[in-house]
């Protein structure tokens, strides 16, 4: 009786100790699942903050982005601002120039005939003139008519041409000058060095420097002058004007203004 109450009692413990290490091993099966939760739930808040701090990072580049982009339009709207008025000058530029140009038309016009009759009067007082440089003269007054009948000059060009020719005849007047020409002296053809003192004087001498003679305006022809009498001083007018010799007075035949009216 006692053995089998010993048996019992080592059955019992047998059992105790197989339901403890049961219940152990649930246990450490349960807490494996707990932790296990854990660390997914610590993994899961790991990612979140990490998406979290992305989000603010990105909240804060977008901000720093919208501020950039609004001192921008700000610029924009000054510039807008500024090309408006820009563009309000031009237009009134614009407005003036389409009024000049109308007015231009008008002027030109008015500038041609302008222009054809100072070129007859330029012609005539070529003409009327004293008769040196004659033939370049004649020429130039010709071209600028042959211009008139082109397309390709404009007028305010062809007016310019003509003042050009006017300002050339005015320096003539103003200068002593000297060139070679060929002249009917004593019936023949002989080739002279001219001598021009402005419009006031014109006289010629041959090559040989034996003859001479100047322009008369009452006949409007050249007369030879008598043998040796303005000879010297010819010669030296002509080198004056080449600049071979000092500027100095002259005796020369020029007409007195009684005689020239």
């Amino acid at each position: 009786m006692k053995k089998q109450r010993i048996k019992a009692v080592a059955l019992t413990t047998v059992l105790s100790a197989g339901a403890l290490l049961v219940g152990v091993a649930h246990a450490d099966k349960t807490l494996d699942s707990i932790m296990q939760v854990s660390q997914s739930k610590t993994t899961a808040g790991q990612q979140s903050q990490k998406r979290i701090d992305k989000l603010q990072s990105d909240t804060s580049s977008l901000l720093q982005k919208f501020k950039v982009v609004n001192k921008e339009i700000d610029g924009l709207r000054v510039y807008n601002t500024q090309l408006e008025k820009q563009l309000a000058n031009q237009r009134k530029v614009i407005d003036d120039l389409e009024n000049s140009i109308d007015q231009v038309t008008v002027i030109e016009r008015q500038i041609q005939p302008l222009i054809l009759r100072m070129l007859d009067g330029l012609e005539q007082f070529v003409d009327l003139d004293v008769p040196f440089h004659q033939e370049e003269r004649r020429m130039r007054v010709a071209k600028l008519r042959a211009n008139q009948d082109r397309a390709d000059i404009s007028v305010a060009e062809k007016f310019r041409q003509v003042l050009e020719a006017y300002n050339i005849e005015a320096e003539y007047g103003r200068k002593v000058d000297t060139y070679v020409d060929s002249l009917n002296v004593g019936g023949q053809e002989r080739q002279v060095n001219m001598l021009a003192i402005g419009r006031i004087a014109l006289m010629y001498q041959t090559t040989d420097t034996k003859l001479s003679g100047a322009w008369d305006k009452t006949q409007q022809a050249f007369v030879e002058l008598e043998a040796g009498e303005y000879r010297a001083s010819i010669l030296k007018g002509i080198r004056i004007a080449k600049k071979q010799a000092a500027i100095d007075v002259l005796e020369l035949p020029i007409l007195a203004p009684e005689a020239a009216r």
